[in-house]
């Protein structure tokens, strides 16, 4: 009997945090054409400050110099922390949410990891909360172990261009990238980690063979497929709820020492698409497959020519991109010096398959580094000239493929009149390369396609407003063609503001999604800038129920 009540008291206590967790979830809606800063402080009790300040720390905590951690990349958030911890340690970490935890319904005090800061819609920050500055905790020794399956031990504050340059040292390289390099493990881990190789090795998240984790409870613990599983899954693509990641073993395989990168265009998309899918099912193709779309862009082919050679140079230079919509299938095919022409050969074998426009062949060898670094040479051009840290209201979103034809006809021919505000990156991946266990949502497909809108809203220099608001009206066009067309879209890097958006963007993993929380962060303090979860204090009420 002692032990029946013993039970239907911790169902009952669960019922009650779960509730807590479930409703805690944003019902508002905040409008999605402004700017949002918010200046004024939350009211601490006085001794809040000073219980941080006490905490015996290897490394300190910065109560002043915060308006770094107020903003993100995506630069339409203005929220400041009360405080910044810089951590020298993993016990740093532990010890601050130790004392968050411990605090409890006196503090409204929440946690968020921050690497390089490029969430894009105050993700990574923390209102009135502690920003740990996970860069601080980069370790000088990052651990490479060589053998029939090595792997590169590394911080979660660790950046993955710093993992690069490292194991190509020993002729390893990762196997899976991002775009852009200069963001650090945790970050990447915590969404997903999304680029061209994705089609044939996975997201980043599918090649980390272990982590070491600080719960939302302070606990420090190691986690694999075979070690806490649970915990594993949860964090990989977990949005940061469930533990902030200190330490992760990356999968590591052989590095080429050049790239064959090639551009060519097509004026029918479902032409494009029918070659993506093709190249992407390939055994033996190409290692990089990614494309982008241009509507009514000046000049296309001639802007290549910095970088890339024309196949057919008269063709290239007759062509005409003004006025219409093209895509641009991009691939790259590695290789070591001494396989030049071998892979050469295998290349013009490749594109012997395919159906674009041949007056558009551009070609190009470069380094392996550069390649991968390409994003970063934009990044300083655009520091430069004062256009790096603009507002940048991204739209990422995951298409099934039964849908992208559809998608495509009415969002590039009819919503977008042009992308001269930045790229629109759009590729196929396998759901095959993609582990279901893992907490990112992806649609219920054997094939699904990236599209990344990823515009910049640039000053006008005549009248210094931005087209900001436009931007953001043009995404949400996009969004409502999808709901109204009943495409099956999942945001990637996911954005709502409702209980019903996260509900549906979760569909029925969200029960389990809520559990785990519970289970890993039953207060709710880690990352609130998704606004998943409210601080389950804050909800004491609830517990009534």
């Amino acid at each position: 009997m002692g032990l029946t009540s013993s039970l239907r008291r911790n169902n009952k206590s669960f019922l009650r945090i779960f509730m807590i967790l479930v409703l805690s979830c944003i019902p508002g809606r905040t409008n999605l054409c402004s700017n949002h800063s918010v200046t004024t402080p939350i009211d601490l009790p006085p001794d809040i400050r000073s219980s941080l300040d006490s905490l015996d720390l290897e490394g300190y905590i910065s109560f002043n110099d915060v308006h770094n951690a107020s903003k993100d990349f995506g630069n339409r958030y203005q929220l400041p922390p009360l405080a910044i911890l810089h951590p020298r340690s993993v016990s740093d970490i532990s010890t601050m949410v130790r004392h968050i935890v411990h605090l409890g319904s006196t503090s409204n005090l929440t946690v968020a990891a921050r690497g390089h800061g490029h969430s894009l819609q105050g993700q990574s920050l923390a209102h009135q909360g502690v920003v740990i500055n996970m860069e601080s905790l980069r370790s000088p020794d990052i651990k490479i172990h060589k053998g029939k399956q090595p792997y590169v031990d590394v911080s979660g504050g660790e950046s993955w261009i710093n993992i690069l340059r490292e194991t190509l040292k020993y002729g390893l390289s990762p196997k899976s990238w991002t775009d852009y390099l200069h963001l650090t493990v945790g970050g990447t881990l915590s969404n997903a980690g999304i680029s061209g190789q994705a089609f044939k090795y996975g997201p980043q998240i599918n090649n980390v063979y272990q982590l070491e984790i600080i719960t939302g409870k302070g606990e420090v613990m190691t986690c694999s497929e075979k070690q806490n599983s649970e915990l594993f899954y949860s964090v990989l693509g977990g949005l940061g709820q469930f533990g902030i990641i200190t330490r992760a073993r990356i999968a590591l395989g052989p590095a080429p020492h050049m790239v064959k990168w090639i551009r060519v265009l097509y004026s029918d998309f479902s032409a494009f698409s029918r070659d993506q899918e093709h190249l992407i099912t390939k055994k033996n193709g190409f290692d990089y497959v990614e494309g982008f779309v241009t509507v009514n862009r000046t000049d296309l082919l001639d802007n290549w020519r910095s970088s890339f050679s024309p196949n057919d140079s008269i063709g290239a230079s007759q062509f005409k991109s003004e006025g219409k919509t093209l895509y641009c299938l991009e691939v790259v095919k590695y290789f070591k010096l001494e396989e030049a022409n071998s892979t050469n050969l295998e290349v013009e074998k490749l594109l012997s398959e395919l159906s674009y426009i041949p007056s558009t062949l551009f070609s190009s060898e470069v380094t392996y580094i550069e390649f991968l670094d390409r994003v970063h040479i934009a990044e300083i051009k655009l520091r430069a000239k004062g256009l790096w840290e603009v507002p940048h209201p991204w739209l990422n979103l995951l298409i099934p493929k039964s849908s992208i034809f559809e998608f495509a006809t009415e969002v590039f021919n009819n919503i977008l009149t042009s992308n001269n505000n930045g790229p629109i990156l759009i590729y196929p991946v396998n759901q095959s390369k993609w582990n279901k266990h893992l907490s990112l949502i992806t649609p219920d497909e054997d094939i699904f396609y990236l599209v990344a809108f990823l515009p910049s809203a640039v000053p006008n220099p005549n009248s210094g407003t931005s087209n900001l608001e436009y931007l953001l009206r043009q995404n949400q066009r996009v969004l409502n063609f999808c709901a109204a067309a009943n495409i099956n879209v999942k945001q990637y890097l996911p954005h709502y503001e409702t209980q019903r958006e996260w509900r549906s963007h979760f569909g029925n993993r969200w029960e389990t999604f809520a559990k785990r929380k519970h289970t890993y962060d039953p207060l709710a303090i880690l990352a609130p800038g998704h606004r998943i979860f409210q601080k389950a204090t804050q909800l004491s009420p609830i517990q009534l129920l």
